[in-house]
């Protein structure tokens, strides 16, 4: 568990590292063995997750996380399929994988890493940020009310969409274990920390 913690990438106090640790929990816990599992992560600070993570993985094109979990677990539904994805992505550029991600179903746990800003470009306003926040994009104030993934989720047919807090870790560990036991697509939105751009 050490090795890997000493070779994170990310920004000092980033969330996504609470994240990582607690996808590798909620597979120990639950006795999901590596060669039983795949991890489907993207470009972007979430693109580490499938490095960070022992078993089968997958670093896809821009964007592509969700099509390409998909791919996986139809070619081997036996597979556990877990992939992961920023709210700038899911939620924004690709929002059509998304919904039909969530329509189609399948046996998917998605966990978006939500720190509700365009971090890897350096802090521009995404999907999730909230109205009054002031980013590169929106110097005054954010005018765009904030989507709400798990309503979306919802609309969309989606019949597993929590959402969980990465400082709140074993709160956390137990909804990603509850959201992989689902044996339907699931959806976990993380509100995360991102000390270098989130600034409210």
């Amino acid at each position: 568990m050490r090795s890997w913690l000493n070779n994170i990438q990310w920004c000092p106090g980033c969330g996504d590292t609470l994240i990582i640790w607690a996808i590798k929990k909620a597979f120990e816990q639950l006795w999901i063995e590596s060669h039983n599992r795949v991890v489907v992560s993207w470009v972007g600070c979430s693109w580490k997750a499938s490095q960070y993570i022992d078993g089968y993985a997958a670093e896809t094109l821009h964007g592509r996380t969700l099509p390409f979990a998909t791919w996986v677990k139809m070619a081997n539904p036996e597979l556990t399929v877990l992939a992961t994805g920023w709210d700038w992505d899911g939620y924004g550029i690709w929002m059509g994988h998304f919904i039909h991600a969530c329509k189609r179903d399948l046996d998917i746990t998605y966990i978006v890493m939500d720190n509700e800003n365009y971090a890897l470009t350096t802090w521009q306003a995404s999907p999730t940020t909230p109205i009054w926040a002031k980013t590169k994009t929106t110097p005054n104030w954010n005018t765009s009310n904030p989507f709400n993934p798990i309503e979306i989720a919802k609309n969309a047919w989606c019949s597993f969409a929590k959402t969980a807090d990465s400082i709140k870790f074993m709160e956390m560990v137990e909804i990603i274990k509850e959201a992989i036991n689902h044996k339907w697509f699931s959806l976990v939105n993380v509100h995360q920390a991102c000390p270098s751009f989130k600034r409210w």
